[in-house]
């Protein structure tokens, strides 16, 4: 009986199994067309200024793909998403037709090859079912126009990213220069000389309106060129992203504390809202005596995003120097006082002192500090007769030629050993069979074995020289290395 159970549950499930199965609905990825959306960015025209002056023409171009490389999307308004949305239409209906076209002629031709009836009424029935399905295509073309991105990936023209700039389109050409750069965009530009200044007129011509739709004119001087760099790629990745700017306010704590956002100087303690493209932002902030701070945020189109931002104070600790010799003493390069001396330092935190004495003797150290301020903390540095100019290269030339006399005596000797040890061998099988051994074979194998004691002398020599300039070679060369040592307390 139990049996007959477990036998009708298993019969259930293999009927019902299917049904399961039809009701799962696979999810079919949307797939979208014109996914990048490419800038081109042309070669400044600055060919009125003097040749002293033409490279300022590259100096923006450059900085304009170092800041624009940092845009992520572009966002399609309607008369751009149409202009696309038509273009892919056209193309995938012309294909079609093209196809229909051609199929339809293979029928002409068929008709006068002159073929048996069977295979005949076959390849037209075949040809026949083909053109019924590419008019099935135009008609799914026709109802459901192809999708197009809404939100490509912004890149730029890839020779930009290689600092490569191609010259301009003369007036008229600037759609054919777009399709053959394989761009949606270029930007030009031309600089020309404003009373010691410069002025810079940037144009932006899109392939969707065939036209220029910004249009602009800076004028700025060498040393701001930076800021006015700041405002034009401000201004372009706005309209490039095709969204409403962001605006960020930053605000820290304390009032006095420097703000830079990407790396351009936005303000201290409270900032102005100023606008930003959508996407991410560096900010960093910083303050005497206080541990600066770096942080990223994301941007979101049409938002003010208020930042709030208070630095942690730096906490000081002393440390006691002193030394076996009078000297100076250095906090990196910096020189701060004579030993001993107390240095008042960041708490927890590596650091490098370096001190020299009139006599020419040096010492360093790093060492951590300490994270207490009750009492203070000590070191001592050792001072010491630096090498002199090329010792550490002198010795290693020395051990080097130590060591490979070692090997060329050793091969030397190796080889001797066995030479005279086989020749010697051969002179006592022959005395003992009777043999007449030459005494010239006899006075080159004594030569050999003084040879070959020779060899073993020199390697012996050539090994103990290699040791002692290895010991040498590694005493000099880090006899001028810096220590890392522990401090000590001293109340």
């Amino acid at each position: 009986m139990r049996k007959e159970k477990f036998f009708l549950i298993f019969i259930f499930l293999v009927l019902t199994l299917p049904l399961f199965a039809k009701g799962q609905v696979e999810e079919t990825q949307i797939k979208t067309q014109n996914d990048e959306w490419i800038l081109c960015i042309t070669n400044f025209d600055a060919s009125s200024l003097s040749a002293e002056k033409t490279n300022i023409s590259n100096v923006v171009t450059r900085e304009l793909v170092n800041r624009l490389k940092s845009i992520n999307y572009h966002s399609r308004i309607s008369p751009e998403y149409a202009y696309y949305e038509e273009y892919a239409w056209s193309r995938a209906r012309s294909t079609a037709a093209k196809n229909i076209s051609a199929k339809m002629e293979e029928r002409s031709r068929l008709i006068y090859q002159g073929e048996p009836n069977w295979r005949y009424y076959q390849n037209i029935k075949k040809i026949d079912t083909d053109i019924i399905k590419l008019k099935k295509d135009i008609e799914e073309i026709d109802n459901n126009p192809p999708l197009i991105n809404k939100e490509p990936v912004f890149k730029l023209f890839f020779g930009n990213l290689d600092l490569v700039f191609p010259t301009a389109p003369q007036k008229g050409g600037e759609t054919r220069f777009c399709v053959a750069q394989k761009a949606d965009a270029f930007l030009t530009g031309q600089i020309t000389d404003f009373y010691g200044r410069y002025s810079l007129t940037l144009k932006l011509y899109t392939i969707y309106t065939k036209s220029y739709i910004w249009e602009e004119i800076f004028i700025f001087s060498y040393n701001d060129i930076n800021a006015t760099i700041n405002e034009i790629t401000r201004k372009l990745m706005i309209i490039l992203s095709g969204n409403n700017p962001s605006a960020v306010a930053v605000k820290t704590e304390p009032e006095t504390a420097l703000v830079l956002i990407n790396q351009t100087f936005a303000g201290r303690g409270e900032t102005k809202v100023t606008e930003y493209s959508p996407g991410k932002i560096t900010v960093t902030v910083s303050a005497p005596d206080h541990e600066s701070m770096v942080m990223e945020t994301e941007l979101v189109s049409g938002e003010l995003a208020q930042i709030n931002i208070k630095l942690n104070p730096i906490i000081y600790v002393d440390t006691d120097v002193s030394s076996n010799l009078h000297g100076h003493i250095y906090h990196g390069a910096l020189y701060v006082g004579e030993s001993p001396f107390t240095l008042r330092l960041p708490a927890n935190n590596f650091e490098y002192i370096a001190i020299e004495s009139a006599s020419g003797k040096k010492g360093s150290a790093v060492f951590k500090t300490g994270d207490s301020v009750e009492y203070n903390h000590t070191i001592s540095l050792k001072m010491r007769q630096p090498n002199k100019k090329g010792a550490v290269d002198k010795e290693r030339r020395a051990y080097y030629w130590g060591w490979g006399g070692q090997w060329i005596t050793g091969i030397a000797a190796w080889l001797g050993y066995y030479s005279f040890m086989g020749a010697n061998n051969a002179a006592a099988y022959g005395k003992y069979n009777g043999f007449d051994v030459k005494r010239d074979f006899i006075n080159s194998n004594e030569n050999l074995y003084y040879f070959t004691m020779g060899a073993v002398i020199g390697f012996g020599v050539t090994s103990v020289y290699g040791i002692i300039r290895m010991i040498r070679y590694i005493y000099i060369s880090g006899k001028d290395s810096t220590p890392i040592v522990n401090t000590g307390r001293n109340k």
